[in-house]
């Protein structure tokens, strides 16, 4: 096994039991105190972050959003571990682009199942995204009057104009505009729009859709919201 991982957190001596337990399965293992001293250091060369959020100076979520600013490190996979264990503050970790967010104090079992779950989806990931480049498959787009998603080059479309959506929005309305007509619960839509090892709350659900009705103008209406139900796509004349 030839994995590389990193551990930031201030504490140190919770670093270095992260770091003998990790070592004991068989991954290679750096820490760093800090997020300041963590940007030092050579990052592309992780495949897996574990980072503390409530740090002096750059808090994890800083470091996070670093991380997604740079093309080198763009995808690499996140797990946050903080005492902050509020909805609003896991909500946010995840909308950053965590892959996972696991609340202080934790188990080493616990962090060790939620490292392998996260290194598997990324393993899928890859060996999906090579399977793929094998074997080019057109898709055709799906279409609600002047509305449009290309599953091929993963845009969205409204008047023919790109939509800036995100991939999880993206996803949201290519699900609702392929299955329309009908209200499906929360657990339905994390089920077919996430993976299964992610975790989802439904403020999560919510504030994407809260957002997706924003950016495609006069179709936000159509995604209805039923109290006590969940949402769906309802196609008008």
């Amino acid at each position: 096994m030839n994995i590389n991982i990193l551990v930031i957190d201030d504490e140190e001596a919770l670093c270095e039991i992260l770091k003998f337990n990790l070592e004991k399965e068989g991954y290679n293992v750096d820490t760093a105190y800090s997020a300041e001293e963590a940007l030092t250091m050579d990052l592309k060369k992780y495949d897996l972050f574990i980072v503390d959020i409530m740090m002096e100076r750059l808090s994890g979520f800083d470091f996070a959003k670093a991380l997604r600013n740079n093309s080198s490190t763009e995808e690499a996979p996140i797990i946050f571990c903080s005492a902050l264990n509020g909805e609003d503050d896991t909500v946010m970790g995840l909308n950053i682009g965590a892959d996972d967010y696991i609340t202080k104090p934790f188990s080493v079992s616990e962090m060790l199942a939620r490292v392998n779950a996260v290194l598997r989806r990324v393993r899928m990931a890859k060996k999906t995204a090579a399977e793929a480049e094998k074997e080019t498959i057109y898709e055709p787009a799906v279409t609600y009057k002047t509305l449009t998603i290309d599953p091929n080059e993963k845009n969205c479309y409204l008047d023919g104009e790109k939509v800036p959506l995100t991939k999880t929005e993206l996803e949201i309305l290519f699900f609702f505009l392929t299955h329309p007509n009908r209200i499906y619960s929360r657990e339905e839509i994390i089920r077919n729009v996430w993976s299964g090892d992610v975790i989802v709350t439904n403020r999560t659900i919510d504030t994407n859709i809260t957002r997706l009705r924003k950016k495609i103008g006069v179709y936000g209406t159509n995604i209805e919201t039923r109290l006590g139900f969940g949402y769906g796509f309802k196609e008008t004349d």
